[in-house]
Order: C-alpha cells, then structure tokens, then sequence
C-alpha cells in the first residue's frame, strides 16, 4: 500500500513540473451539447407551452403499474451491487492488512 502511494506521489509530482500553460490554446473554451442546442434554437420565437393531454396522475399510475417480473429484476440488480460492494470492501480490507 505504501508503494502505491508512493508511485502516485511521484507520478503526481512529476506530471505538475511538465511545463506551464502558457499557451492559449490550452485555455479555449471546449464546444459543449449547449452550444449546438443554443445554435439548432436560434430564429425560434415560441415560448414552450404545457401539454394538457399529458398529467401528472397519468404518469404516476403508469409507474406504479409495474409488473412482478420488473420489480424482481430491480430487486436482483440491487442484490448483484450490494454483493459486488461488499466484495470490494472485503478486497480493500486485506489489502489495507498487507
């Protein structure tokens, strides 16, 4: 364990006295999904409006609806990630008693 942190320290160090940043394409500004979705919007006067079609109580009835099959599933799922949690935390602890 020692070790481990020992080689990041030095990896850590090392990556940080790599030269500066003095360049100004390192600090421009990356495209980001906004600014294609602000560019796809542009010319686009109307305000968006609620749908009256579609309510709330409808979409709660459609989740509660939930077959025994899907919960089961749900159910095994969080089953699966407490048993892989659990033997991560085993995996960390004998590594920690090394």
């Amino acid at each position: 364990m020692k070790f481990r942190f020992a080689v990041t320290a030095a990896a850590t160090v090392a990556l940080a006295a790599c030269g500066s940043a003095d360049d100004a394409s390192t600090e421009a500004q990356a495209d980001t999904v906004e600014v294609t979705a602000d560019e796809a919007l542009e010319g686009v006067e109307e305000m968006p409006v609620e749908d009256a079609g579609v309510s709330a109580e409808a979409a709660a009835a459609e989740a509660e609806e939930m077959s025994a099959t899907e919960e089961a599933q749900i159910q095994a799922a969080g089953d699966n990630a407490a048993d892989t949690a659990a033997a991560a935390m085993d995996a960390m602890a004998e590594d920690t008693g090394n």
